[in-house]
Parts: C-alpha cells; sequence; structure tokens
C-alpha cells in the first residue's frame, strides 16, 4: 500500500513538473514571437509616423488614408538643397551672409525637387506596402481628427494601429487573453499604436510610453 502510495505521488509531481514546464516552453514561444512580430510592425509604424509628418509639414493635415499617403510619397515633391563651399572665419566676423557669398560666387546654393519616397525612405521604397502589417496578411487601421488642448490650441492628430488578437490570433488563446485583459484593465491600446485619436501625444508610439 505504501509503495503503492509512492509511486502515485511520484507519478503526480512528474506530471506537475511537465505540466510547468510544458505551460513554460509555451508561454516562452509566445514571448518570442510577439517580440519577432512587434519587430517588424514598430519599424513600419515608425514608417508610416514620418510619411505622416512630412504629409502634414506639405498639407497642413495628415493623409485620411493609406491611398492618399502613397500618392504623395510617389508623386509630389520636397526641396534638397545641395551646398558647395562654406564661408570661412574671416568672412563671417566681416558680417558676410551666406545670400551675400552666393551672389558673389564664392559660394554655391542649389535646390533640387526630389519625389517625397526617394528623399524619406530611397527609392526601392514600396510606398504602397506602408498599409500592411509585416507577416500577417492585414492592413492597419489608421484615421485623423482634430481635437483642441487644454489651453485652447486646435491640433490635427492621426493615429495608425493594429490589435493584439489581429497578429497574434495564432497562438496561444490563453496567453493572448491575458495580454488583451492586462491593457483593458490598463486602459491600454490593445495592440501596437503610433499617434492617437483622443489625446496630444507628439505622434508617440504606445511601445514608446511602456
Amino acid at each position: 500500500m505504501k509503495v503503492t502510495l509512492r509511486v502515485l505521488l511520484l507519478v503526480a509531481v512528474f506530471l506537475l513538473a511537465y505540466m510547468c514546464y510544458a505551460s513554460l516552453q509555451v508561454s516562452m514561444r509566445f514571448d518570442k514571437e510577439q517580440e519577432l512580430r512587434e519587430k517588424a510592425i514598430i519599424a513600419r509604424l515608425i514608417d508610416i509616423r514620418k510619411a505622416q509628418i512630412e504629409y502634414k509639414n506639405v498639407h497642413k493635415e495628415h493623409a485620411a488614408d493609406f491611398d492618399l499617403l502613397a500618392k504623395f510619397l510617389n508623386e509630389e515633391k520636397l526641396p534638397f538643397l545641395i551646398k558647395e563651399g562654406v564661408l570661412t572665419d574671416e568672412q563671417l566676423e566681416a558680417g558676410m551672409t551666406e545670400q551675400e557669398a552666393v551672389k558673389k560666387g564664392i559660394i554655391k546654393r542649389d535646390t533640387f525637387w526630389v519625389i517625397v519616397k526617394d528623399t524619406l525612405f530611397g527609392k526601392d521604397f514600396d510606398a504602397g506596402d506602408l498599409r500592411n502589417v509585416p507577416g500577417a496578411g492585414i492592413q492597419f487601421s489608421m484615421d485623423t481628427a482634430t481635437i483642441t488642448s487644454g489651453s485652447g490650441y486646435v491640433i490635427k492628430v492621426f493615429e495608425a494601429g493594429v490589435r493584439y488578437d489581429d497578429y497574434l490570433g495564432d497562438l496561444d488563446k490563453q496567453l493572448l487573453f491575458n495580454l488583451n485583459e492586462k491593457a483593458i484593465k490598463q486602459n491600454k491600446y490593445p495592440g501596437l499604436r503610433v499617434g492617437s485619436l483622443t489625446e496630444i501625444n507628439n505622434n508617440a508610439g504606445n511601445w514608446e510610453n511602456l
């Protein structure tokens, strides 16, 4: 009887240890895959922010959708200044300005107009792919709004993001549920997001506020 009890206890201990090990392995795989996916998603969201900031610099508002943003990147141009020569210390001390030096031919300043995409990201950048969540087969959500600050300033904002359910939905359901629950309890966006439609956050990514 005692031998049987000991065997049962050993089996129970073994099963418990195995279940803990298996649970740990699942959690580690989840964390590793989440980190891998989010690294690519964050890089894409940073590109979206970069494009939206430049769009607003030109049009005084953000692009309402990815079609407008891609059209801007592919078709519109930004000034690019080429500089040849600099003023010497003696010329600066004498009060000479760059404008005067250019007129006298001492230095050269030429402005070229370059496609926005080429300026911000390089010629090989695919502006049409900006909307796609890397490796997920889905698109980012994006919207714009106008909000008023506490001091009365009217500010145009944008938000682009993707939820945990959309890019982690094929992983462990319980761990995904826990991740969403944590975000909800902390009143945070359940996923990765850049900018905000409800608060002025200087186009910050929510991963930057962790």
